[in-house]
């Protein structure tokens, strides 16, 4: 159940943790969890596709 998953994700943090410091460790597992999730249905992009498109952006 995500709601005890993050309940012992929160109780890793120190004791002095801030609420900064839970909303970024949230986020992080959130952003870790939607890669998770695209590598599994496959929505990624080459090595080389991403050289491409970097080169693209960075001639701009």
């Amino acid at each position: 159940m995500l709601k005890d998953e993050i309940k012992k994700l929160i109780d890793h943090l120190p004791n002095d943790c801030s609420i900064e410091d839970i909303q970024y460790t949230l986020y992080v597992r959130s952003k870790i969890e939607k890669g998770l999730d695209d590598l599994e249905k496959g929505n990624i992009v080459s090595h080389k596709e991403m050289e491409k498109r970097m080169d693209k952006w960075l001639r701009q």
